[in-house]
């Protein structure tokens, strides 16, 4: 795109109409590296820091623990630039292309689940944001309790909901303010804290059992770019298809990957440093950090926690809107996001007012809900990697086209993958969840009491049953697709 078509696209600001349909040719624009900045963005939330205290949580080493975060939330992320290589190949969201491995109707499934992760993602972020901008204003003593907490969320949230429903260069033009902002505060945080890391207290941490390492890995894989994959196409559907498949795989998972894998080695520092501030961060994850900081810089971290917050609540309100419209929903896609915006405003009330604490039901959550996620992304990959032509864009929207109405072989995949995923992790502090891990006993891995009923292997579990299911029985049904003969006006296709 030239530097007047830039100028161009700069000054216009406006409420984005596209929903699920395709992206034209002529709105196609951009190149990978500009991926870079919505993922980064996403991604250099302070709460980063906060996984440093979740790590050492499962009774691990700092050094197993830098590990494993390493490990799982590059992998993550690489699962994400896989994804993403589907948005420039169709130029339509990710849970459209996902038809072509689910079917146009059976995708509704899907979608569903993908619609319930993002909508908790955000609902999530935006209590934590809210959490932490009342506890910077009760420290500087201005103002306390439940007003505070009502002046913040309503902050927050009409930050969230207005860029959801601005959509896509509204959010592109933010996330690069954010990245710019929260990077710079980000590393004058750092810098203020090192007095506070100690060494010695670090290094003593006993390291752990194999199992509680690989529970590790597990959690940063779920916490990071596995809550991201639904939605990864979002943002590469906009780019030419002549885009490089490999820079949207690097700048993707190196864009998600950077902050993170800088804030959770801080935040293993400071969690093994204090274990008053590791204690605090379950119930506060943001707000905690503040105890190490000096009134002075308050509020540039308020703007830090807020703003990398608001950044991945935005991402997750613009893709939990078109996953919604994906599942069936029919109705304009800022309708979507609005709709997305008062469930998160009431979910992000009960974190904040009624809950006890904010990572237990979050755990929970991740493991719960990222089974039959991780689940889909395997039929996803794998669909993905047997293709070898670009999508038919009007039979993404055809029920009789190529790519089916509600096959059955997918859909079996994902709900016996996602059985088989639930029956290997357990989530022991929430009765309601009592019934998962039926499969650590038969399967000789000590039952939900044994050494294995942490390590949440059925996250890995499902992605890789899922995975080598479709493909090793789906290349018949893609090669049969791409044989098809090309369906007429597909460049005109609208949902």
């Amino acid at each position: 795109m030239d530097d007047t078509q830039d100028a161009r696209a700069g000054a216009r600001l406006k409420v984005e109409t596209h929903g699920l349909d395709v992206i034209g040719d002529a709105d196609r624009k951009g190149r990978p590296r500009q991926l870079f900045w919505p993922w980064f963005g996403a991604n250099v939330s302070v709460l980063g820091l906060s996984y440093g205290s979740f790590a050492l949580g499962f009774g691990v080493s700092f050094w197993q623990a830098l590990v494993a975060g390493a490990v799982g939330i590059v992998f993550s992320f690489l699962l994400c630039g896989f994804v993403a290589v589907a948005g420039k190949r169709g130029s339509a969201p990710t849970m459209v292309l996902s038809r072509a491995a689910f079917g146009v109707r059976g995708n509704r499934l899907p979608s569903a689940i993908s619609w319930m992760l993002t909508v908790g993602w955000e609902t999530a972020l935006t209590a934590l944001a809210t959490l932490a901008a009342a506890t910077v204003f009760e420290r500087l003593g201005w103002g306390g309790g439940t007003s505070t907490k009502v002046i913040a969320l309503v902050v927050v949230t009409a930050l969230v909901v207005a860029a959801g429903v601005m959509g896509f260069d509204v959010i592109m033009r933010l996330q690069t303010v954010i990245t710019v902002v929260t990077g710079a505060l980000t590393v004058m945080y750092a810098v203020l804290v090192l007095p506070e890391i100690h060494w010695d207290a670090v290094r003593a941490i006993p390291a752990g059992p194999a199992q509680s390492f690989v529970g590790t890995l597990v959690f940063m894989v779920t916490g990071f770019g596995l809550g991201w994959v639904n939605a990864a196409a979002d943002y590469s559907r906009y780019l030419p298809r002549r885009s490089s498949s490999a820079g949207v795989v690097g700048w993707t998972t190196f864009g998600g990957s950077l902050a993170p894998l800088v804030l959770l080695v801080f935040g293993l520092l400071l969690a093994g440093s204090s274990p008053d501030l590791d204690k605090a961060v379950a119930g506060d994850p943001i707000g905690a950090l503040t105890t190490v900081l000096p009134t002075w810089f308050l509020v540039p971290f308020a703007v830090v926690a807020v703003l990398g917050l608001v950044g991945g609540a935005v991402l997750d309100i613009y893709s939990s809107g078109l996953a919604l419209l994906a599942a069936g929903l029919r109705a304009p896609r800022p309708v979507a996001a609005l709709i997305d915006g008062a469930l998160m405003v009431a979910g992000t009330v009960y974190i904040v007012f009624f809950a006890d604490d904010f990572l237990t039901p979050f755990m929970a959550f991740l493991i719960t809900l990222g089974i039959p996620i991780a689940a889909w992304c395997g039929v996803m990959l794998a669909d993905l990697a047997l293709r070898r032509r670009d999508y038919d864009e009007a039979d993404l929207y055809r029920p009789a086209g190529r790519y089916g109405d509600v096959p059955l072989l997918p859909i079996a995949v994902v709900v016996a993958a996602t059985l088989v995923g639930w029956g290997l992790v357990t989530n022991g502090t929430e009765q309601w969840l009592a019934w998962q891990g039926y499969l650590l006993g038969p399967l000789g891995l000590g039952g939900r009491q044994g050494d294995w009923a942490y390590a949440n292997l059925g996250v890995l579990a499902a992605l890789a049953v899922a995975f080598a299911a479709t493909f090793l029985l789906g290349r018949s049904r893609v090669r049969a697709q791409e044989s098809a003969p090309a369906t007429p006006g597909a460049e005109e296709v609208r949902a």
